[in-house]
């Protein structure tokens, strides 16, 4: 008669089977682990950045407005990229840093004008790259005479020097409202 396999004794050859495909699994585990462990370890970093860029934009922002608020036009313009790449669209498109900051040099600089107390509301910071990022957000200039408020769009760009304006899209609400 014909004898049966003893299921409880096996073969070297079984044995080295079972330590490989053991052994398989056990490395098919650790590498999803580790990659689950890498995607989790990506993200973190990403969110660590973006929280890091969007603050660094937001000190922007408020170190123009305290220049503004000193009167000192050329510490708010530091905020922006010293380039005849520059863009400012408001009521026209001016192109480059000089004459943007020329543009704000008659309109509140000059003779007989006011730059009056400069507020920043509202504002959402998106990060896009490691190195570009949009704000949106309300400004509002209070001066002795008139108020003047509208939105703004942000284009900025991350340079060794830091967060700068690229692109300025400034809205104004309506026409200064006269206290």
């Amino acid at each position: 008669m014909a004898r049966l396999a003893d299921p409880d004794r096996t073969t070297p050859g079984h044995r080295w089977l079972i330590r490989i495909l053991l052994n398989a699994t056990l490395i098919a585990f650790i590498s999803f682990a580790v990659c689950l462990f890498s995607l989790h370890l990506d993200r973190y970093n990403r969110e660590r950045a973006d929280r890091a860029a969007k603050a660094s934009i937001e000190v922007l922002l408020i170190d123009q407005a305290a220049s503004w608020n000193a009167g000192d036009l050329d510490g708010f313009m530091a905020g922006y990229w010293d380039s005849p790449d520059l863009e400012f669209v408001s009521d026209k498109t001016t192109l480059g840093f000089q004459p943007v900051q020329e543009r704000y040099f008659k309109s509140y600089k000059a003779e007989g004008k006011e730059m009056g107390v400069l507020t920043f509301t509202d504002l959402h910071v998106t990060v896009l790259t490691d190195s570009e990022a949009n704000a949106t957000g309300n400004w509002k200039v209070v001066k002795s005479q008139d108020t003047s408020s509208g939105g703004f769009t942000l284009t900025l760009r991350k340079f060794d020097n830091g967060w700068k304006i690229i692109k300025d899209v400034t809205t104004s609400d309506t026409s200064p409202k006269k206290k």
